[in-house]
């Protein structure tokens, strides 16, 4: 299908001559509604839930294949790229737009700031790669110098009397895989460096630096910094694969796959992937130190004949380079350095210098290439921005060494996370790690938690400070000691767990969307533990009995805090609300005193079956050129791949095919619905509406461009926080039956503009909004906003395919579409609560296949 154009089915009613909506999105009417007719430009994706690949900034001329696998695409965005708009930042993208606005000779001589306003770049002599680059670099020493010594002031001055294509390799090689070699001879920047060598000859050189008096504190958790994140005597941008690599794993990652198995052949070692061949390569050299070409040099070889050399090898005797005579890898290293020829790696301590840099400009602790590019594009891009103050504080990070600890909080986050996400199960050795770890941070996490209480009580004014407060080493320590306490259960150290939890929330300045689990966390240790690890004496109870009701009622007082706390989210109540039922029934607390949660009880989901006709491809040969037999055809037929994409018949036109989605779309068309199959596109647009105002009042700090979509915080647990009382007023009016003057006057003030504003898609018609409003209970739909408000980012997915609406009856309804052997995510699950225990009716939609179509 990719790259096939397919004209929707008319049932679809989708015409591409008009712009909007998407075209994954289809929209479908009443059954008495005039058919539109269809274009002949209109696409069908197969799979509604396909999410393009982001693209990527690459090179200004083509790179090898080998560069193009550093590329590691991103899931995520960062909270500046998700606040501005959607922009191309693509290869093509950045030549179209340093094309069109190439100066002319009379603009040549134009300064950052210059280029910057006027637009204007000339290859060879200026990027918006270097321009975006020294734009982040000059504003934090124009505001924030204090947070640099001596010596990296100077390494910033070194770095101005640098050249242009010196500035432009550097940066370009930045932006790629962190701590990486490159191999000379495959880098292409011709159309911008004209002389590649005395470019990389400029990186190597060395910089002698001035006498510091700083000292450098021991942050917490941490034995020491890095050693090669820490600024010598001299440093250099650059080093040198020279003097650098001495180890046949660093030489031989640099190989190709092809270089490595012509290696391998002349060793008689084998081996199915690169993995492989690099453990036997390994393994030979240990064994046989002295064979194979320990009288090689490089002059010798047929590769080295063909590379270019760009940096002479200093070699000695016996052709090894310097400090490898004795290795018994040298042969080894010395074929595989022959064919490489020479590398280039950015050195660390200047690379995190300015990694610090950009975590100050960009206000986050992540940032991609796109981050340099995206503000530049998005400024030239003619796009209609929301008014707001734009804010941007200068003292985020009040010293240096709030800064420093700040960073090495990050890295110890990191290591924790490494053992208990990313490595599989974690052994008894590892936790006991991270509770060192969590021991040894915790007495620092009390002092600076008192700090910023301090803080919030006499220097910030109400919820000023909730975004900054990121930017404290108190929120990662906070995440941190969240870890510990769930090691700590791990060893069953409930008593100990039971404390950190109780200080955890205590404090109600860090990780606010946490403290939902956490009381669910208290409250289960309080049931079933507590009983047996507390004295009797502390209860005044003699026996085991009145030890367990006496944790058991303060359980349940957990979670009734639970319930009145106002951070905590909506998402975390049902299960708070059916502790305390199963707790008063336990206690036989009469019933006349028991909760009654009877309003906001939990429907399951209808199930509705809708048959149809599902079409299957001719499977072509199998790789022994044997074609598939039909038993095989007919199994895959009957039991197709879990979680696969389907295709099917539309019930409306069966010569036309179309998504799982549209064809129940069209059965409830039938039955006298209207809808979309929006997958929460619905939702963002009614929320980006109504919560217009909200999203860009003025608070500090969130708003650091004029080119914004939302604030900076919006997916973070800070938004709700910082607008509490804005946020519960626009909810009291929707829950008044406000929404639709609400909306339409948001409509009326930015539709002939068309605003940028997060989530909106102007496509969606103000009748159908408005209809849809009058159909949606005020209740309803304020419990459905509450929860965007309090985790925008996390609630993003999982709502159901399709949002439907009869305006005779007076109801929406959302319906998830499932064909065969899918199931529900805890992410869709968790929305089929949230929409059930709002009232709103949730249908789970069984596409069955009544009939299997085969096609070419």
């Amino acid at each position: 299908m990719l790259g096939r154009r397919i004209a929707h089915p008319p049932s679809t009613k989708f015409n591409e001559d008009f712009e909007l909506p998407a075209a994954k999105r289809v929209k479908r009417l009443a059954s008495n509604s005039p058919s539109r007719p269809s274009s002949d430009h209109e696409v069908f994706e197969s799979s509604p839930r396909f999410t393009p690949r982001r693209n990527e900034v690459l090179d200004s001329e083509a790179d090898s294949e080998e560069e193009d696998d550093q590329q590691i695409p991103r899931a995520s965005q960062t909270e500046l790229e998700s606040a501005l708009p959607a922009v191309k930042t693509d290869k093509e993208a950045i030549a179209e737009y340093e094309a069109a606005r190439a100066a002319e000779a009379a603009g040549a001589g134009l300064d950052l700031h210059g280029r910057l306003g006027q637009r204007k770049w000339v290859q060879g002599k200026s990027s918006i790669y270097v321009d975006a680059f020294n734009l982040a670099l000059e504003t934090v020493l124009d505001e924030e110098s204090h947070l640099f010594d001596e010596a990296e002031m100077a390494v910033f001055q070194r770095w101005r009397d640098m050249s242009y294509e010196g500035q432009y390799l550097y940066v370009r090689l930045f932006l790629r895989k962190t701590a990486a070699w490159h191999r000379i001879n495959r880098l292409k920047y011709y159309g911008d460096i004209s002389d590649l060598n005395a470019v990389v000859d400029e990186l190597f050189r060395s910089h002698e630096l001035p006498a510091t008096t700083v000292t450098e504190l021991r942050a917490p958790g941490e034995v020491e910094p890095p050693k090669d994140a820490v600024l010598a005597d001299s440093f250099t941008f650059a080093d040198s694969s020279v003097d650098h690599i001495d180890s046949l794993d660093e030489a031989a990652s640099l190989l190709l796959l092809d270089e490595l198995k012509a290696i391998a052949k002349e060793a008689k070692i084998q081996g199915k992937n690169k993995g492989e061949l690099l453990t036997a390569l390994q393994r030979t050299s240990q064994k046989q130190g002295a064979l194979g070409w320990s009288g090689l040099k490089r002059s010798e070889t047929e590769e080295s004949i063909k590379s270019e050399r760009v940096v002479d090898y200093d070699e000695d005797a016996d052709g090894a380079p310097n400090g490898l005579r004795t290795s018994r890898d040298s042969h080894f290293l010395r074929k595989i350095l022959s064919i490489t020829g020479p590398c280039i790696r950015l050195s660390s301590a200047a690379f995190k210098l300015l990694e610090r840099v950009h975590l100050v400009f960009y206000r986050s602790t992540e940032w991609t290439e796109k981050s340099l590019t995206t503000i530049i594009l998005a400024r030239i891009s003619r796009r209609n921005f929301p008014p707001y103050v734009v804010s941007r504080s200068t003292n985020i990070f009040l010293s240096r060494s709030a800064l420093l600890e700040f960073e090495a909080s990050i890295r110890t986050q990191f290591a924790v996370d490494s053992v208990l996400e990313f490595n599989g199960t974690v052994d008894k050795e590892s936790l006991h790690k991270i509770k060192a770890i969590f021991e040894e941070i915790y007495p620092r996490w009390l002092t600076i938690l008192a700090e910023e209480q301090r803080k919030e009580d006499r220097v910030y004014e109400s919820g000023e400070g909730a975004y900054l407060r990121r930017f404290s080493p108190a929120w990662v320590y906070t995440r941190i000691v969240h870890k510990g306490a769930y090691v700590l259960g791990r060893f069953k150290d409930h008593k100990r767990e039971h404390q950190i939890l109780t200080e955890l929330l205590a404090q109600r300045l860090f990780h606010a969307a946490r403290r939902g689990a956490w009381y669910q966390r208290k409250a289960l240790l309080e049931e079933h533990y507590m009983w047996a690890l507390s004295p009797a004496a502390e209860g005044n109870h003699t026996d085991d009995q009145q030890q367990q009701k006496h944790w058991k009622r303060i359980a349940l007082r957990t979670c009734e805090d639970g319930l009145q706390d106002r951070d905590c989210h909506l998402i975390y109540h049902h299960d708070l609300q059916k502790r305390i039922a199963k707790l008063e029934r336990q206690l036989k607390v009469p019933k006349r005193q028991q909760h009654d949660f009877g309003h906001v009880r939990l429907a399951k989901p209808h199930e509705r079956f809708v048959h149809g006709t599902r079409v299957e491809r001719e499977r072509t040969p199998s790789r022994n050129g044997r074609r598939r037999s039909s038993t095989d055809l007919a199994s895959t037929t009957t039991n197709p791949r879990r979680g696969g994409k389907t295709i099917w018949l539309d019930p409306a036109d069966a010569n036309n095919e179309c998504s799982v989605e549209a064809m129940c779309l069209s059965h409830y068309r039938s039955l006298g619905w209207k809808g979309y199959h929006s997958e929460g596109g619905i939702m963002r647009t009614l929320f980006a509406h109504l919560f217009h105002s909200v999203l860009f009042t003025y608070v500090p700090n969130v708003f650091q461009t004029p080119f914004q979509t939302c604030p900076l915080d919006l997916h973070t647990d800070a938004f709700y926080a910082s607008r509490f009382s804005e946020i519960h007023a626009r909810l009291n009016a929707i829950s008044n039956g406000d929404a639709a003057s609400i909306l339409r006057a948001t409509y009326e003030e930015n539709a002939n503009r068309q605003t940028c504003v997060v989530g909106l898609d102007w496509g969606f018609e103000l009748d159908d909004l408005l209809e849809i409003l009058a159909c949606f209970r005020g209740e309803a739909l304020s419990t459905v906003c509450k929860v965007m408000a309090q985790e925008y980012q996390q609630r993003g997915g999982g709502v159901p395919d399709l949002f439907l609406w009869d305006s005779g009856k007076g109801e929406v309804m959302f319906a998830e579409v499932k064909s065969e052997n899918d199931r529900l995510s805890d992410t869709q699950r968790l929305w089929i609560d949230v929409l059930s225990g709002a009232g709103v009716r949730v249908e789970l939609c069984n596409a069955v296949a009544k009939e299997v179509v085969v096609r070419r």
